[in-house]
This record gives structure tokens, C-alpha cells and sequence, in this order.
């Protein structure tokens, strides 16, 4: 567990290990341990209804339900990307070879 409770990226690295230790674990006692047994496609639906309400959360101007909302999505990213065997050390590099693209450029090369 990393020290600093306050930094995002040290608590989503813990995170991401609590959530990696709770696979195979009884599906019955951890909700991880169901979600992650569920498979990615599961996974995804409940972080794709979680993103909706960080979306009305936001939009409603509520600092509150934003903050509670985004930590629950936070959570369900990180089991959609645990479940599908990607690791926030892949997401990393992906955005920090992003960082020297401007944005514009880098959303025309998706498309």
C-alpha cells in the first residue's frame, strides 16, 4: 500500500492490486470476485452505467455525487480492465505516448 491517500495514482495502483488479489476468490463473499467471474462483458455494461451517472453527476453541478459517482467508476474501469488482462502500467503508456500528439492530431489517427 503506498502512503499518500491523497494521490490518484497511488491509490488506483492499490486499487487495481485489491482488485487483481480478489480473482478466484468466492464470487458469494466479493463483489470483485463476481464482476471479475462475470467476464469483461459484464464488466464493461456496469462501468458503462457507472460512466451515465458520472455523466448526470456532472451535469447536475453537484461537486458531491460527482466525486462519490467517479469513484465508483474509477472502480469498475479498473475491474473491466483487470477482467480483460489490461494493466494500468499498459494505460500509462498509452497516454504518455499520446503527450508529445496534439489532441486533434491523435483523435484523426483513430478515426
Amino acid at each position: 500500500m503506498h502512503a499518500d491517500k491523497s494521490d490518484l495514482g497511488a491509490v488506483m495502483t492499490d486499487l487495481f492490486e485489491t482488485i487483481s488479489s480478489r480473482r478466484g476468490a468466492s464470487p458469494s463473499t466479493s463483489y470483485t470476485a463476481a464482476l471479475l467471474e462475470a467476464g469483461p462483458a459484464r464488466c464493461a455494461k456496469k462501468f458503462g452505467e457507472e460512466a451515465v451517472e458520472v455523466t448526470i453527476a456532472g451535469v447536475t453541478g453537484d461537486k458531491a455525487e460527482l466525486t462519490k459517482e467517479t469513484a465508483d467508476a474509477l472502480y469498475h474501469l479498473l475491474v473491466l480492465l483487470a477482467a480483460a488482462g489490461v494493466s494500468p502500467a499498459d494505460v500509462a503508456r498509452e497516454l504518455r505516448r499520446r503527450e508529445a500528439v496534439s489532441g486533434h492530431a491523435e483523435k484523426a489517427s483513430r478515426e
